[in-house]
């Protein structure tokens, strides 16, 4: 029987009325929804159903609400009879969703969690210092190449290692922009800057990184109900003990999707179900594992065509 993983998105799939379907159509989303608001002290489902984009593009508040639309859509799937994973794994913020899946962490803890990681994180670098821009069309090492040699005693590395063909760069928005133009003339296809709030996965992040520590160092950590594919090493872990140092270390460093997509397929893995807003990750298997089979679930008819996978 074909193994399963679910994978859970990050930063980059929000927008205004995420989650409002789901919470129309599935009690058990409408309670985690109800979760969050309680968690946080203000009503996150306002936000995500009729707040305004701006507010909910600064990372302190996207981080939540993705996380909570993720786990929302989880608990409707859980209702519907979806099979349990054999795997789960998240891109960056959506590592925190896969551990919540995976019964490692309470739902209330990693919402509060995520909104003072996304406070933490644009509080590290002052707007307009870092920035972040997507790389096409060049495999990771020359990439990597590419960085090293725009430093200039700058911040410059690879944040998002996405797919065969797709890297994200991190670092000093100087710096940014001069390897845009080396790595364009290393061979890639495209070198596109992104609108974001901080330059994520790099090095600028470490006060971020520090004050997360003591966050994550206080939570209690459940048992594995399936492992998780981390994202600093993109290995199988079901360790409890781990997840406080693997989550500490991702701050500022590269989220390995690619490997973490390759090592999932070498354990068997040959059906990747993306849960929560968008379809990026689901592109992202496309372009590393053709043969799979890929499907989402962000909405009550995603959610219905998905289940006819199973």
């Amino acid at each position: 029987m074909a193994k399963i993983a679910y994978i859970f998105p990050g930063q980059g799939s929000q927008a205004v009325g995420m989650g409002k379907d789901l919470f129309d159509n599935f009690g058990a989303a409408r309670e985690i929804f109800k979760q969050a608001d309680e968690a946080l002290g203000f009503s996150l489902s306002e936000m995500c159903f009729a707040g305004e984009d701006a507010d909910l593009q600064l990372t302190a508040n996207t981080q939540p609400a993705i996380l909570t639309t993720s786990i929302a859509a989880y608990r409707a799937m859980e209702a519907e009879g979806f099979a349990k994973p054999e795997f789960v794994a998240g891109h960056s913020l959506g590592e925190y969703s896969a551990l919540v899946a995976a019964g490692v962490l309470d739902f209330a803890d990693a919402v509060r969690t995520v909104r003072k990681r996304g406070t933490y994180m644009q509080e590290s670098v002052p707007v307009g210092v870092g920035a972040m821009a997507a790389i096409l069309g060049l495999d990771a090492g020359s990439v990597e190449e590419g960085c090293a040699e725009a430093a200039e005693g700058q911040v410059c590395s690879p944040a998002n290692i996405n797919s065969p063909s797709q890297v994200v760069i991190a670092g000093n928005a100087e710096a940014v922009d001069r390897a845009c133009e080396i790595l364009k003339n290393k061979g890639a296809k495209r070198a596109i800057k992104l609108n974001v709030s901080a330059p994520f996965h790099c090095a600028l992040m470490m006060s971020a990184q520090e004050k997360l520590a003591a966050d994550l160092n206080e939570l209690n950590y459940g048992d594995f109900a399936f492992p998780i594919f981390h994202n600093v090493d993109a290995a199988a872990n079901s360790d409890s003990a781990l997840v406080a140092s693997k989550l500490t270390e991702q701050v500022s460093s590269p989220v390995r999707w690619l490997q973490t997509v390759e090592a999932m397929a070498d354990a068997g893995t040959e059906k990747f179900i993306e849960v929560g807003p968008g379809k990026v990750l689901t592109g992202l298997v496309r372009q590393t594992k053709k043969d799979a089979v890929y499907a989402n679930v962000e909405n009550t008819e995603s959610l219905r065509n998905t289940l006819e996978l199973q």
